[in-house]
């Protein structure tokens, strides 16, 4: 018998919530006298189930990501040609989710236009490939998310909620300002989510320099802990050039006049 089948139908089975063994298939074939064939046609039943689910649990993780699905942002579609810089292959490295495993948060700081949401969508959306819950917020939004857990008095579960996420991607910080109880609430969610002993990362996209971000949150000593927590152990891309918006706009020249006379 072909041990791989064996292997490859053992880890389908553990997917699917089976856990079938080797040792198990092994002795089923034995006792049942099936053959190599019949083994290779459950081997290959075995793996379209587990692509099947695998292809419904990545679908699952893209609907609840809040990332764009008619027009996705991915690694593959962002032109990495146009830029460059001495650590260029950092950048280029993103695909490899190594940040996630590696724990570190990534920021993206820099202009409007020049595709820093567009490179922390695609990390998100590679990180649902890969089985990983992912979440994209903008900033505006996570402070009305606070202020409404406020209201009901549901910030616990509302920090809960951010918490669990493998990906979680804050967008356009500065475009707001947070109180102090919102800004303490932010270092709450830093503050669990530094402590998770899982593949996790937090990505961070801003016009503005972390040294600025002050001028958007209150709460000084909060924010002190909450910037130490979140850039401990990070990458932070500081990125300029030209916005990529209106490159491919085409501009038509139209003269409005007197209407011609009609000649009868």
């Amino acid at each position: 018998m072909n041990s791989n089948a064996f292997e490859e139908i053992q880890a389908a089975s553990k997917l699917l919530g089976f856990g079938l063994s080797c040792e198990e298939l092994a002795q089923i074939a034995q006792d049942g006298n099936i053959g190599e064939q019949e083994i290779e046609a459950i081997r290959k039943v075995f793996l379209y189930m587990k692509n099947k689910k695998t292809d419904a649990v990545i679908s699952m993780l893209l609907r609840t990501s809040r990332l764009p699905l008619k027009a996705p942002k991915t690694f593959e579609n962002f032109d990495f040609e146009t830029l460059h810089g001495k650590e260029i292959d950092t950048l280029k490295n993103l695909p490899t989710l190594s940040a996630l495993y590696a724990r570190k948060n990534i920021a993206f700081i820099g202009p409007p236009g020049i595709g820093k949401t567009h490179l922390a969508m695609a990390f998100g959306r590679a990180c649902c490939f890969q089985g990983y819950k992912t979440y994209f917020i903008k900033a505006t939004e996570l402070n009305q998310k606070f202020n409404d857990a406020r209201k009901l008095s549901r910030e616990g579960k509302a920090i809960t909620s951010l918490v669990k996420p493998s990906c979680l991607i804050i967008d356009e910080v500065g475009h707001c300002v947070f109180d102090k109880e919102n800004t303490r609430m932010l270092f709450d969610l830093v503050d669990r989510r530094y402590n998770k002993d899982c593949p996790s990362t937090m990505i961070f996209t801003s016009n503005k320099s972390p040294d600025k971000w002050g001028e958007f949150f209150n709460e000084d000593a909060t924010l002190l802990c909450t910037l130490d927590r979140i850039f401990d152990d990070a990458i932070v891309f500081m990125m300029k050039g030209d916005s990529y918006r209106g490159r491919t706009q085409k501009t038509i020249a139209i003269q409005a006049g007197q209407p011609a006379k009609i000649i009868e």
